[in-house]
């Protein structure tokens, strides 16, 4: 079965079709499209087989490039996979960062997943089976993100960095579940608890 597609100009915005044979497009703008097509596809392949289920051919194939354009932009799998998600961290740090308080940051975080589901499982599920590094990777976007929803708060600089760190973990694994468990889940229907006990949680870490 075929993964579904991204929604385009959420995380990613899908290039316009290059054109055949000769043309006198910048060399630069070809392979910026290109590599946006290829970060596409990796993510579309991600979230539909899982890490296990594609690989450097099945990117190409699925973004009409080749393999010499793969490798002009990337070392391997991992780093497209990994470019891909640095993206996708990089929309939840943009979005988040203008919110005011912790109601609208899990709205928000919520919202972002919602609006592009292809992404959202394919970051927030299945990217934690690429290993250790991926790992390491996903907890430095936490400590990031829970960094944050701390500047978001009434004399946050008092607050426990680990507090934050715990609630974002937590909002990011109910996310997860709900993502994982139902193909069409209602995520904006968990803000109002998640608030709730989040708010707690960074506001009293006692």
């Amino acid at each position: 079965m075929k993964p579904d597609r991204i929604t385009s100009g959420v995380v990613f915005t899908v290039p316009p079709s290059l054109p055949r044979g000769r043309h006198e497009l910048p060399r630069e703008q070809v392979v910026a499209a290109q590599r946006e097509r290829m970060l596409i596809a990796a993510t579309e392949l991600l979230a539909g087989a899982g890490y296990r289920g594609f690989g450097v051919r099945e990117i190409c194939a699925r973004a009409a490039v080749s393999r010499a354009a793969f490798y002009e932009c990337f070392a391997d799998k991992d780093a497209c996979v990994d470019a891909a998600y640095d993206r996708f961290i990089a929309v939840f740090l943009e979005r988040l960062g203008s919110e005011d308080g912790v109601g609208g940051f899990v709205t928000s975080y919520l919202e972002t997943l919602s609006s592009d589901r292809v992404a959202a499982r394919a970051f927030q599920v299945e990217m934690d089976a690429l290993g250790r590094p991926a790992r390491q990777r996903r907890r430095q976007a936490i400590e990031r993100l829970a960094q944050l929803i701390r500047d978001l708060l009434p004399g946050g600089s008092a607050v426990p960095l680990s507090a934050c760190v715990g609630a974002i973990y937590a909002l990011r694994q109910i996310a997860s579940d709900a993502l994982d468990s139902d193909d069409d889940p209602d995520l904006l229907a968990l803000a109002p608890e998640l608030t709730t006990w989040l708010t707690r949680m960074v506001e009293d870490p006692a």
